[in-house]
């Protein structure tokens, strides 16, 4: 829940300051001279960048919350597994140990969302979030060609 109030506010302060700096290209563009139109289109190209890409990280946390929701309705979502430091940090020997079970299981079922899902955990859980959210994407794109009903 924490993180969904983290989220909310950011994406709250993003979309004002948005609109602050929309606001003053429109001042820019309303000035007239060729300085300031320029300036101001220039200036309104950042707000229309940065409400697309919040849209989009929006869906895709939307895509895989629903996937997570799914995953557990079905029982089968991961269970955190992990040894942790004494500062409460993951062991890096036990997230490899998951990591090198979930390439696994992805490698026999290349074609199964599920594995994908676990493994995008398994990339975050190794501090590899670029990784992590590519195999997320992998797995939002698998689950959205698959059939209604798996026959898992």
């Amino acid at each position: 829940m924490r993180a969904k109030i983290t989220y909310a506010v950011t994406a709250a302060v993003l979309v004002f300051y948005f609109v602050l700096v929309g606001s003053r290209g429109v001042m820019l563009i309303q000035s007239g001279t060729l300085v300031t139109v320029t300036f101001g289109v220039a200036v309104l190209i950042l707000p229309v960048i940065g409400v697309w890409f919040l849209w989009k990280n929006t869906q895709f946390v939307r895509r895989a919350n629903a996937l997570a929701s799914e995953l557990d309705a079905e029982g089968s979502l991961p269970v955190d597994e992990l040894k942790r430091t004494p500062g409460g940090r993951i062991d890096r020997d036990s997230a490899d140990e998951v990591f090198a079970r979930r390439k696994a299981e992805t490698e026999d079922a290349p074609d199964d969302w599920r594995s994908w899902f676990r493994l995008a955990v398994a990339y975050h859980d190794a501090r590899d979030t670029p990784r992590a959210r590519k195999a997320m994407q992998r797995a939002i794109t698998l689950h959205r060609s698959a059939p209604a009903h798996p026959t898992r």
